[in-house]
């Protein structure tokens, strides 16, 4: 009787799971007319369930788990992108010039164990000569390398959007290669705007013939334009790869302004602590400013997932205020379910396997509990016989 409920209890407990191939044939559209268009359009209500919903889905898909796995791709990915970064501004020669000024701005707002632990190999990757093929070489292998963290951001991406990974691996590692080439080329933009300041930028306004009027309008519009391109560097992150097809891209996302917010006033905090309070370099000695500069990405990680969870329950927001069923799971479609649909093939093979090697020793047992039944009475009467 048990097994009989369990078999018809199977279909409705499949589509309970909200698996990739059940939002692609019931999800609405991504653009769906009913839902608010701007965030002006959305209710007090709904900026109050937002909210909340941010906060426990923050705690619920564990993201201070999944920023500790992407420390550690961040460990595995910053050398090899710094190769590249150094790579693509050695050629024109600004390298050593550039990588120096970038170590002091992040002095600025980060811990200063933590320049102090990337200085030293920052320098020698930028003294470093290559030419021809070798520097096309190094960058592309540098590439590769550095988007491993890429890839570990849509894994955590899936399950902020509670969907599963359908895209195959071609299509997969096209994207993530993409996102990691784009941002590495706004990271060199923001690196020559951020090197062309003070004596700098007088050189080069100089040479150009730039008087001191564009100077002083440079030095005001450079850092809400960094700004801009760091929030745009972050919002293609979350556009781009989780495995659901988001409405039309937005250049600037709530959730990466969020996430850029809770990073600054968060480095501010731990650099501000580490300066005047902590004790990791009479604990940890030479590894002090390692183990200070782990925390302090691990920060920078928790305040991405958490500029894309409020993205993510931005969405849900939109989709409930629209009459969508959005209470359980977030109605996306997803962008690809081939890989999703071949794993879920192989899992209900392994279970069609299972069921039938259960049902297998279930019956070899009933058989002997049947030849056990019929041979206890025979038993019993020889024994009675024998009295």
């Amino acid at each position: 009787m048990a097994k009989n409920d369990a078999a018809e209890n199977a279909p409705a407990n499949a589509e309970s799971e909200e698996s990739s191939t059940a939002k692609a044939r019931t999800a609405p559209a991504p653009d769906d007319s009913r839902k608010p268009d701007s965030p002006t359009d959305v209710s007090k209500p709904s900026w109050l369930y937002i909210a909340k919903k941010t906060l426990h889905e923050f705690t619920k898909d564990q993201c201070s788990d999944l920023a500790a796995a992407l420390t550690y791709y961040s460990v595995l990915s910053l050398f090899p992108a710094l190769l590249a970064l150094v790579s693509l501004l050695g050629i024109f020669g600004q390298a050593e010039k550039t990588t120096g000024a970038l170590l002091e701005i992040v002095r600025g707002f980060a811990p200063g164990d933590t320049v102090d632990a990337i200085r030293e190999p920052v320098q020698q990757l930028s003294s470093s000569s290559t030419a021809g093929l070798t520097l096309v070489i190094g960058i592309l292998t540098a590439l590769w390398s550095a988007s491993g963290y890429v890839g570990a951001f849509a894994r955590a991406m899936n399950r902020v959007y509670e969907i599963d990974e359908g895209r195959p691996f071609i299509k997969l590692r096209g994207t993530v290669l993409g996102v990691t080439v784009v941002n590495m080329l706004i990271v060199v933009v923001l690196a020559a705007m951020l090197v062309l300041t003070g004596p700098v930028a007088e050189s080069v306004g100089s040479a150009i013939g730039l008087g001191d009027a564009f100077l002083t309008v440079w030095n005001i519009v450079k850092w809400p334009v960094v700004v801009v391109l760091v929030v745009l560097a972050i919002a293609i992150l979350y556009y781009a790869t989780p495995n659901v097809k988001q409405p039309k891209f937005r250049w600037i996302s709530l959730g990466s302004f969020i996430a850029l917010a809770i990073f600054l006033l968060a480095s501010l905090g731990f650099a501000f602590y580490v300066a005047n309070f902590s004790s990791y370099n009479k604990t940890y000695g030479a590894i002090g400013g390692v183990i200070v500069s782990l925390l302090w990405l691990w920060i920078l990680n928790m305040s991405l997932l958490f500029g894309a969870e409020f993205d993510a329950e931005m969405e849900r927001g939109r989709q409930l205020q629209a009459g969508i069923e959005a209470e359980e799971t977030i109605q996306l479609p997803p962008r690809d379910t081939k890989k999703s649909d071949k794993q879920q093939a192989n899992e209900e093979d392994d279970i069609r396997r299972g069921r039938e090697l259960r049902e297998q020793h279930g019956d070899a047992d009933d058989e002997l509990t049947i030849q056990r039944d019929r041979s206890a009475p025979l038993s019993g009467a020889s024994t009675m016989d024998r009295t």
